[in-house]
C-alpha cells in the first residue's frame, strides 16, 4: 500500500511538500508528486509530525474490559495521534508476568491501531515487597522495556534499589509513581488553601519530591536510569534539575491536566477532578509548563485513566482517580505551551513524540521526517477548534475532565508503518476494517 500526502508542512515550518508513504517507510518527500493508484490525503494547511508515543497510559485490560479495553483505548490513542503507546501494569491479573505482558502485546498487535508495549510490574502483585519476574518478562514475545508500580509507589528504598540494579543488568527503565505513602493516607487533594477550606484530606508535596530526591540519589549510586511518572509538583521540577546536573540518569514526565488545571476546580467536589498526584495550585503549574520548555521536564505522558461511571460519580473522596487524556493530549499542550509561545511544532514533536521514544528506547518511534525513515506519523490542523464531548470520544468511559471546553487544534490523520490508523475522527484498525 501506497499513501500520499499533499501539500503538508513538516513540523509546521517551511514551504509545503507532499510525502509518499511506502511499504511502512517514508518512500519520498518532494513537490507536485503525481502517484497513480495511490490513497491520497490533503494535508492543504496542515502540520505532519512524527508520531507520539505516550509512555503511561491505562488500557484497563484484562480484567476491567467494562471501563476500557485495549481496542477502545487504541483507539482513542490513534485518534489522538499516537503511535505507541505503554499500558501500565495495574490490571488484574496484574501484569507481573511474562503470560499477561505477551498477552497485552499480543492483543494489540491484533487490532493494530498502535503499538502496545506492556509496562511490567516492578514487584509482585504491587504489592511492594518482591521483585516480580523482570527478566522473563523483557526476554518475552512483548519484549518488556519499562517496568512500574504505578498506582503504588515502590516505597521500599531497598526494594527501590535492587530493582534499580537489576534494570540496569537488563538495560530496561523503572518508572516509579513518587508517592510516600506515609504522608499521604487518606488524602484526596493537594495540601493547600483550597482543600482546608473545602474540607478535604490535604496530600503534601513533600509526599512525591521525598521520593524524588530518594530514587535520583539510589539512581546515582546504582549507575541505573529513573523515570519519575506524573511530576506535579514546582519541587519535583528543582530536584529535577538538580539531579540531571549532578550527571544522574534522571528524565520525568508530566501530564496535559498538570500543565492546563489546577486545584481551584475541586470548589464543585466535581470527583472528575480527583487524580493522583492531585492537581496542585497554579505556580506548580506554571513551574511544570516552564521545566517542560526548558527541557527540565523531558516530555509529555498522558496517564489516561478510565473509569466507570460508578466510581466517579460518587462523593469526592470515594471516588477512583484518574481522567481520560488520550484524544485531548495535543490540544492541551496547543493551549499551555504552543499558543503562550512556550513551545513551537518542532518542540512538540520533541515532548510528545522524540523524547518518549528516546526513553524508552523504541528506535522506530519518534524518527526524524526524512526518507528511508518509519512512517509513524500524525497529521495536524493547527487552526481549527473543537468542543469536547465524552459521548463523542472512543473511550468506553466519560471521565473527562474537559467536557463541554472548546480546545485548539486536531488531529485529522495518523499513519502506523504508513498504513491510516485513524483519519476524519475515526480509527481505522485491522479488525474495523
Amino acid at each position: 500500500m501506497t499513501v500520499l500526502i499533499k501539500n503538508v508542512r513538516l513540523y509546521g515550518a517551511g514551504d509545503p511538500v507532499d510525502v509518499l508513504l511506502a511499504d511502512g517507510e517514508i518512500r519520498e518527500i518532494g513537490t507536485d508528486l503525481g502517484i497513480v493508484d495511490t490513497e491520497t490525503v490533503d494535508g492543504t494547511g496542515q502540520i505532519l509530525l512524527p508520531g507520539f508515543v505516550d509512555l503511561h497510559t491505562h488500557l484497563r485490560e484484562p480484567g476491567r474490559e467494562d471501563t476500557e479495553t485495549i481496542e477502545s483505548g487504541s483507539a482513542a490513542a490513534a485518534l489522538g495521534g499516537f503511535t505507541a503507546v505503554f499500558a501500565m501494569a495495574n490490571t488484574s491479573p496484574v501484569a507481573d508476568t511474562a503470560v499477561v505482558t505477551d498477552h497485552v502485546w499480543r492483543r494489540g498487535q491484533e487490532v493494530g491501531l498502535v503499538d502496545v508495549h506492556p509496562v511490567g510490574a516492578v514487584t509482585v502483585g504491587l504489592a511492594g515487597k518482591q521483585l516480580a519476574e523482570m527478566g522473563t518478562m523483557a526476554a518475552g514475545e512483548a519484549g518488556v522495556r519499562l517496568f512500574s508500580d504505578d498506582g503504588h509507589c515502590v516505597y521500599d528504598p531497598l526494594i527501590m534499589r535492587r530493582a534499580l540494579e537489576y534494570a540496569n543488568s537488563l538495560g530496561v527503565l523503572i518508572a516509579q509513581h513518587a508517592e510516600e505513602p506515609r504522608l499521604t493516607g487518606g488524602a484526596v487533594a493537594h495540601e493547600g488553601p483550597t482543600a482546608a477550606r473545602l474540607g478535604l484530606a490535604g496530600w503534601p508535596r513533600a509526599a512525591e519530591e521525598s521520593i524524588v530526591a530518594r530514587d535520583a540519589l539510589l539512581a546515582r549510586d546504582a549507575g541505573a536510569r529513573v523515570h519519575i511518572c506524573h511530576a506535579s509538583t514546582a519541587g519535583t521540577v528543582e530536584l529535577v534539575k538538580w539531579a540531571k546536573g549532578q550527571g544522574i540518569s534522571i528524565t520525568a514526565e508530566v501530564t496535559p491536566h498538570h500543565l492546563l488545571l489546577d486545584d481551584s476546580r475541586l470548589e464543585t467536589y466535581d470527583a472528575v477532578n480527583r487524580v493522583n498526584p492531585p492537581l496542585r495550585e497554579a505556580a506548580d503549574a506554571d513551574a511544570l509548563r516552564r521545566a517542560l520548555a526548558d527541557g527540565v521536564i523531558d516530555c509529555v505522558a498522558t496517564d489516561h485513566a478510565p473509569h466507570a461511571e460508578q466510581d466517579k460519580c460518587c462523593e469526592f473522596a470515594a471516588a477512583r482517580p484518574g481522567m481520560l487524556g488520550l484524544e485531548t493530549a495535543l490540544s492541551i499542550i496547543v493551549q499551555t505551551m504552543v499558543e503562550p509561545g512556550l513551545l513551537d511544532w518542532r518542540g512538540v514533536a520533541r515532548v510528545m513524540s522524540e523524547n518518549p521514544a528516546r526513553i524508552a528506547g523504541l528506535d522506530d518511534q519518534g524518527r526524524p521526517l526524512a526518507v528511508g525513515e518509519p512512517a509513524n506519523l500524525v497529521l495536524v490542523e493547527p487552526d481549527i477548534s473543537w468542543t469536547v464531548r465524552a459521548k463523542e470520544l472512543a473511550s468506553i468511559s466519560d471521565n473527562t475532565p474537559y467536557e463541554a471546553m472548546t480546545l485548539p487544534a486536531r488531529v485529522t490523520a495518523t499513519f502506523l508503518r504508513g498504513r491510516v490508523t485513524a483519519r476524519d475522527g475515526k480509527a481505522v484498525g485491522k479488525e474495523r476494517r
